[in-house]
């Protein structure tokens, strides 16, 4: 099996019986929240360790937040990889075309003249998701 952070987490929601989807789906209202709450404790403790330290407890922590994002996407049936590669093209077009940015004062790059939004819609659809299908 390959070693990407989808390929893993799906083994391991095979191995423990865990919902995993491969078309893009909507979830009952409690498993979306229960998904929630697993993504905001991980997410807190990122957040408090990211002050405390140390430093490999940060990365697990990190990791942690990866894992149960990609669980996440596996649940609901969502290509996660397909998503942030259309995210990523989305985030380059914060560059001007003479290679200028615009920050805010603690740094976050800003959208620009030139950025284009990100067409998530258009990624799920082409793994299979029709708008307006529910649980």
């Amino acid at each position: 099996m390959s070693s990407s952070p989808a390929d893993l987490v799906r083994e391991f929601h095979l191995a423990f019986g865990l919902d995993a989807r491969s078309t893009p789906t909507e979830v009952s209202p409690e498993l979306a929240a229960h998904r929630g709450e697993l993504l905001a404790e991980e997410a807190a403790e990122v957040a408090e360790v990211s002050v405390t330290g140390p430093l490999d407890q940060l990365a697990h922590e990190l990791a942690d937040v990866v894992y149960v994002a990609y669980g996440t996407a596996l649940v609901h049936g969502i290509d996660l990889d397909a998503v942030l590669a259309e995210i990523h093209r989305s985030n380059m077009t914060k560059i001007g075309p003479d290679g200028s940015d615009s920050r805010r004062e603690d740094g976050k790059v800003l959208k620009g003249e030139h950025y284009e939004a990100p067409d998530v819609t258009g990624v799920l659809r082409k793994q299979g998701w029709e708008p307006g299908a529910g649980v």
